[in-house]
């Protein structure tokens, strides 16, 4: 049975009326912020903490574990050093632009996570479009990178912006396309009913999660979803080796901070899509669905980690070519094929 979308929830447990316009107007705002806080607090854990610890275990380091226990305290600690820093100010720069670029990339990807079911109700709303609204604000994150290079004033941060744009676009079609394939699967672009299309058997106590349905998808899935975080080999726009830190070079104090936390939230949103979209949602046997939930959204951010701390990364040259020339004839290939598979069994 389907649940009620989070605002509605919280009305009937406050004893007030779902029908109200004001009520809703205040139960989603409730709601957002509880999601926002709940996206927040795992972004907080996983880029100065998380981060570093699953790095060290790759590379055979120790890690923070002087401050706090676990050295988790490094969270408060980098919080306070990066907010004190002073905000500098460049010369020649856009103003405006300038100071938008790292809002607009911090607030694009929350703004995915309102029609994600988590489980246990936490969804704010459940649109018949939803797959198409999570790619859509996804991709609006490539304008606030935009922004953030042109108006920069700086030669290396306009490239930065440049790549950025560039491989996004290589990236994205294919991203689109791959999940094109699961909507002819589940016959949706509802986030709950993609889920709901994955809760039967599919051999024995195999679920019939998309990612074992059509493995060569979800592969494609997530390299692709790798070059939209920016994570190896596809970390182009950002690489301190080749444009010293690219869109992100002229920002600092609380500005660095807003686009660091926007590129860890787009990583976590990357893989809320693949955990409703391919490994059931929050689907999972005896613990809660928001536990479940959370355990494949780590487990896609392990896997970025993995890709970061052991994958070489490639050229800009053959970046592009993978997309266009490899990714998006792959995904274009597994969208026909997965077409003819649905028409002949329906038939």
């Amino acid at each position: 049975m389907q649940s009620a979308p989070l605002p509605e929830t919280l009305a009937n447990l406050l004893r007030l009326d779902p029908n109200s316009t004001v009520v809703m107007i205040v139960t989603s705002l409730i709601g957002a912020a509880l999601i926002g806080t709940l996206m927040m607090t795992n972004t907080a854990l996983a880029g100065p903490w998380a981060k570093r610890k699953i790095t060290a275990a790759f590379t055979d380091r120790i890690a923070v574990d002087r401050i706090g226990p676990y050295g988790l305290f490094i969270i408060v600690a980098d919080a306070v050093r990066l907010l004190s820093k002073e905000l500098i100010v460049p010369e020649g720069v856009d103003r405006p632009a300038w100071d938008l670029a790292p809002l607009v990339i911090a607030s694009t990807a929350l703004l995915g996570f309102a029609v994600i079911p988590m489980g246990n109700g936490i969804q704010l709303a459940d649109p018949e479009v939803g797959l198409a609204y999570v790619f859509a604000t996804a991709s609006m994150a490539s304008v606030g990178l935009v922004m953030a290079g042109y108006a920069s004033n700086n030669k290396y941060s306009f490239l930065g912006g440049l790549r950025a744009v560039a491989q996004n676009l290589a990236y994205e079609i294919p991203l689109i396309l791959t999940g094109a394939s699961v909507v002819i699967f589940a016959g949706s672009l509802q986030m709950s009913e993609i889920v709901a299309a994955q809760q039967q058997s599919l051999i024995g106590p195999l679920p019939s999660w998309y990612a074992f349905v059509n493995p060569f998808a979800f592969v494609l899935f997530m390299i692709a979803n790798l070059a939209e975080v920016g994570r190896n080999p596809f970390d182009i726009p950002e690489a301190p080796t080749e444009i010293v830190a690219g869109y992100q070079t002229e920002y600092s104090s609380v500005y660095f901070v807003l686009i660091y936390l926007g590129e860890f939230i787009h990583i976590f949103l990357g893989g809320a899509i693949i955990a409703t979209i391919f490994l059931g949602g929050p689907a999972g046997p005896v613990l809660p669905g928001i536990v479940w939930f959370l355990i494949k959204i780590w487990g896609v951010f392990l896997f970025t980690q993995w890709a970061r701390s052991a994958v070489p990364r490639v050229r800009i040259d053959q970046l592009i070519e993978i997309g266009w020339k490899g990714m998006l004839v792959l995904s274009l290939a597994n969208l026909l094929l997965t077409a003819v598979i649905v028409g002949v069994t329906v038939q």
